[in-house]
């Protein structure tokens, strides 16, 4: 069965980010001019994603009203006589079939997952964290189900990351099957750089097959009471292999300040209509402060 469908947490407080995140959702900050679950939808679309299915919270309205048709918007933009920005206006609406669903109390990634189940139903599914850009030839998630086509199992994504930061991540124990393809053994959460099994980190990006929902309702709630993917993940293993994809391209941390940061000067510069004059300022400034 191929991929249709995805789920996009984003029930999240987004308290790294306060006070931006007081009175809007994370998710909805601008990189540039759009915001940062735009273009973490257009990657699932280009993927052949057909149904979104947003996992949402209290406060974050601004996500539907984004997706939604805006007609006041539409009807000015008309009179105005700007096609340009009608056309894309219009583009947002169109992207997609989204679904969206409430996850009632903050209590994990893990349990936004187990929120989705009944829209997903019994088919593999795709997961996509928008705190996590991912600038590719080609999508990330295009890559990934090219792989789970070949094994049909789960398949996360993977990233390596300088061993002294391994205690940020998820990290897997990995067996090579081939070119960047790699079957998983077991996941440990947030090691110690002396305790990593290896420097491949998860990443923001998940295939899972149905049965992970099974894991996810049986798995005990940890700190603060929250369910953790992860926990579900180490459970499936024992009865699916779960595969890891060292993807081609470059990853950018949104949940970050820092991140969100150089995320938001590299797609200015990549911007035929910004970039080069940005840059001649990139210039200035590093002259001026040399």
């Amino acid at each position: 069965m191929r991929i249709r469908k995805a789920v996009f947490p984003a029930a999240g407080l987004g308290t790294r980010f306060l006070p931006a995140t007081k009175a809007q959702p994370k998710e909805m900050l601008p990189l540039v001019d759009k915001p940062i679950i735009q273009y973490v939808v257009e990657e699932a679309v280009a993927s052949g994603i057909e149904e979104i299915i947003i996992v949402t919270g209290r406060g974050k309205r601004a996500i539907e009203d984004h997706f939604d048709i805006s007609f006041e918007l539409e009807y000015f933009l008309n009179q105005k006589g700007d096609t340009q920005a009608l056309r894309e206006i219009r583009s947002i609406s169109d992207m997609a079939t989204i679904h969206y669903i409430r996850q009632k109390e903050p209590l994990g990634l893990g349990h936004a997952i187990l929120v989705a189940e009944e829209l997903v139903d019994d088919e593999p599914f795709a997961i996509f964290l928008s705190d996590d850009l991912i600038e590719a030839p080609t999508p990330c998630m295009k890559q990934m189900i090219e792989v789970y086509d070949r094994y049909k199992c789960s398949v996360i994504a993977v990233q390596r990351v300088p061993k002294e930061d391994t205690a940020s991540y998820g990290i897997i124990e990995p067996r090579q099957i081939e070119d960047r393809v790699y079957q998983i053994s077991n996941m440990i959460e947030k090691p110690e750089p002396k305790e990593a099994p290896s420097d491949l980190a998860i990443i923001g990006r998940y295939i899972l097959t149905p049965e992970i929902f099974e894991f996810l309702a049986q798995v005990p709630a940890g700190k603060g009471g929250e369910i953790q993917l992860t926990d579900g993940l180490r459970a499936l293993l024992r009865r699916q292999a779960i595969y890891g994809y060292e993807f081609v391209g470059t990853r950018y941390d949104a949940g970050s300040k820092l991140g969100f940061l150089k995320a938001s000067v590299e797609y200015a510069l990549r911007r035929p209509d910004l970039g080069p004059e940005f840059r001649e300022y990139l210039k200035g400034l590093s002259l001026n402060n040399g």
